[in-house]
């Protein structure tokens, strides 16, 4: 098996900037006012975005 260095790993990394991983899975529980019963909203969001996603209502 080669080895590969840190150093090509991280420009591999670089290259890939556009790829699924820089892309999360987040879910959050929203109330029903009415009902009481909870819902959860699952989105996948770049991961630069998680705290939007979070603030908002």
């Amino acid at each position: 098996m080669a080895k590969v260095s840190k150093n090509a790993r991280v420009a591999q990394r670089s290259a890939n900037a556009g790829s699924g991983r820089d892309h999360v899975k987040v879910i959050k529980s929203i109330k029903d006012p009415k009902t009481g019963k909870y819902t959860y909203k699952e989105v996948m969001i770049h991961k630069d975005k998680v705290a939007e996603f979070f603030a908002s209502k």
